[in-house]
């Protein structure tokens, strides 16, 4: 039986807003958060991702009354991220409706976070979020921080293989290159990323119009992630899952 592909709008909240910018700069504001997502559980969402994206850099826990109050209007997976430190960050997030979590900078960190995350709670709520751009690291591709703002020196391939053993279920490769530029998913960096993943590959950074996604599922995504196409109306996730059903691909209608 074929897993039907996942269309994943992303919520990037900043001081309670939904945001949207360019390489993460440049920030436009998109809309309320509960309402936006609301909104894409009606058109057909299969999951949505809440990311905190100022959490992190100011040093702050997410807004969890956001957290709750999506939970309340949306019944479909709810991923959220940004400033979780611990698994106890996890506990409360879970109890306040997410499904799971996705970790960045606190397990580049501390990667041990990772398996006590998995330990407690299972790999099935744990993503593991990979901002990659080309770099000269080993593979060619270097994990970043804070946003995309902040370099490692850490190898990206490396890093998400060390992951999986350590008990991540989900990588979301968010490449930095493409992120916000509307020219396409980064087809090599998902095909060299799914050579070394066992688990399944969310692909962000890039969509900017219908065709752009099932060239991003034929390099080996799992599901597929868009925030701009959908914020400012460019696309709806009904076009999406028509185009991808086209192209041959299970979608859930």
């Amino acid at each position: 039986m074929t897993l039907a592909k996942r269309i994943i709008p992303c919520l990037d909240v900043a001081g309670g807003r939904v945001v949207k910018g360019v390489n993460f700069q440049d920030l436009k504001d998109a809309g309320d958060p509960i309402e936006l997502a609301a909104k894409y559980y009606r058109e057909g969402a299969d999951e949505l991702t809440f990311l905190d994206i100022s959490a992190s850099v100011e040093e702050r826990n997410t807004t969890l009354d956001i957290v709750r109050q999506t939970a309340e209007e949306v019944f479909i997976p709810l991923t959220v991220g940004g400033g979780i430190r611990t698994a106890e960050d996890v506990n409360t997030l879970l109890r306040a409706g997410a499904d799971k979590v996705s970790i960045n900078t606190a397990a580049i960190l501390r990667p041990e976070l990772i398996n006590e995350i998995s330990d407690r709670f299972g790999d099935q709520v744990l993503v593991l979020s990979v901002d990659a751009r080309r770099a000269g690291t080993k593979s060619g591709y270097e994990v970043t921080t804070h946003g995309g703002r902040t370099g490692t020196g850490i190898d990206a391939l490396a890093w998400v293989e060390e992951a999986i053993t350590r008990g991540v279920g989900e990588i979301l490769l968010n490449s930095m290159d493409a992120d916000g530029t509307k020219a396409g998913y980064d087809l090599p960096m998902i095909e060299d990323v799914r050579a070394i993943s066992s688990v399944p590959i969310i692909a962000s950074g890039g969509a900017g119009s219908l065709g752009d996604f099932a060239p991003a599922l034929e390099s080996g995504a799992d599901a597929l992630l868009a925030a701009s196409v959908f914020h400012f109306g460019t696309l709806t996730i009904g076009q999406v899952k028509a185009e991808l059903s086209r192209s041959g691909y299970s979608v859930r209608r």
